[in-house]
């Protein structure tokens, strides 16, 4: 199925009532990597739902989180930072996120406040000034790393980069103005019911949830190179007959041999510690005990390699 088919979720739920004036629609954040999209969504929504790391280009499909308020319903839409591709992979990530530009109600451009205009923020300014259609806020994102007058200084050359129809500076981890940078998301929504049950935080399947959460686990501590080299497959996911246990097998696949000794690390040791993290966060997303089975698997080459790329998810709608 497509994941970005928003216009079929556009499906208003059967509810009793809701207040007059409710608005509902789908935002996305858009920046380059590593600008601390994910970790907003997350604020946002209250509670984990996409993976974080220090590393970039950490988010590879679309994730959507929901926002529920009492005068709005608000679905962010994580997108992968746009970047210059220099794989397959890399190239339909940049296609994925193009994909959701055109079909969301606003776009949030975020923009981190603790380093200076790049060429990649320019880049995706320009992105975006192509999108007439569609609202554009801007979120200076990280003002909890910086003085007031960084982030006055950033707020000004964030305005210079395009006519944005909000800016607003946020911090994910503080809270400070999270519930403005809401206000104001959600003031570019169209009016109409709720499109998702109150109090579900996403409507991603668990299988992908854990997959994604296992892969967080993986990418703590390993080399430059190696991230972007890793991928997640839950092959079997299944309660146990007395119920008080969920089995749960799953691969990680690297593109090299040398690869997959720095994941198993020393007597496995590395991989070890790897199942330890995942295991707990899966645990608490879960609400219950895990059995977690993990093998290291090497798929040659995977990101550019459309067959291994099908296989392992990455479709051409990823």
């Amino acid at each position: 199925m497509n994941d970005l088919d928003l216009e079929k979720l556009r499906v208003p739920l059967t509810m009793p009532s809701y207040p007059e004036g409710f608005r509902s629609g789908f935002t996305c954040f858009v920046g380059r990597p590593n600008v601390g999209k994910s970790t907003l969504m997350n604020a946002l929504v209250g509670q984990k739902v996409a993976i974080t790391s220090t590393r970039p280009q950490t988010t590879r499909r679309t994730v959507r989180g929901i926002v529920h308020r009492e005068d709005a319903q608000l679905i962010i839409v994580d997108t992968p930072g746009l970047h210059k591709p220099r794989t397959l992979l890399g190239e339909r990530l940049d296609s994925l996120v193009r994909s959701t530009l055109v079909e969301v109600d606003v776009i949030g451009f975020c923009v981190p406040a603790d380093e200076p205009i790049g060429r990649g923020d320019t880049y995706i300014a320009r992105e975006l000034a192509a999108q007439r259609q569609t609202p554009v806020v801007a979120l200076v994102t990280k003002t909890d790393t910086v003085g007031k007058d960084r982030v006055a200084e950033q707020l000004l050359a964030v305005s210079e980069l395009g006519e944005w129809s909000d800016i607003v500076p946020v911090s994910a981890e503080s809270g400070e103005r999270l519930d403005v940078a809401a206000d104001v998301l959600c003031s570019y929504l169209p009016e109409g019911p709720p499109l998702y049950p109150d109090g579900d935080p996403t409507d991603e399947p668990e299988e992908m949830l854990v997959g994604e959460l296992i892969r967080e686990a993986s990418l703590e501590g390993v080399r430059d190179e190696l991230p972007h080299s890793i991928a997640v497959v839950v092959e079997e996911m299944a309660p146990r007959e007395d119920r008080e246990l969920i089995d749960i097998y799953a691969s990680l696949y690297v593109e090299r041999p040398s690869q997959k000794a720095i994941v198993i690390g020393n007597k496995g040791a590395r991989l070890r510690e790897v199942g330890s993290r995942a295991r707990k966060q899966i645990e608490a997303l879960l609400g219950t005990r895990v059995y977690l089975d993990l093998r290291v698997r090497v798929a040659k080459d995977w990101q550019r390699d459309p067959k291994k790329l099908r296989k392992l998810g990455f479709d051409q709608q990823t």
